[in-house]
């Protein structure tokens, strides 16, 4: 007769604690990050106001010369064009940069 050997009493718990820990990884590594990022990227484009100079995350420059309730604004494009953009189509780290090198 074969005997088996029997499985520690404390196996089923260790599993549990070390899925807890992958997901605590996650969250700390993964989620909140992001979290932190789309926080920022709100409070930037509520800040937006006449004079900015913004890129679009289509990759077009221009400067913002009117802010709009309706979550756009109007952009003035180099060669005098304007255009109507809706705010949440500015790239948040682009647009600071260059605003940054006209301070």
């Amino acid at each position: 007769m074969i005997q088996l050997a029997a499985e520690p009493q404390g196996g089923g718990m260790m599993n549990l604690v070390m899925m807890g820990a992958i997901v605590i990884v996650f969250y700390f590594f993964m989620i909140r990050p992001q979290m932190k990022k789309a926080k920022e990227q709100k409070k930037y484009i509520e800040a937006l106001k006449k004079g900015d100079q913004v890129l679009t995350i289509g990759g077009i420059y221009g400067k913002i010369i009117e802010v709009r309730d309706d979550a756009t604004f109007i952009m003035e494009i180099e060669d005098g064009s304007r255009m109507k953009i809706s705010k949440n189509a500015v790239s948040n780290e682009a647009s600071a940069t260059l605003n940054q090198g006209n301070a």
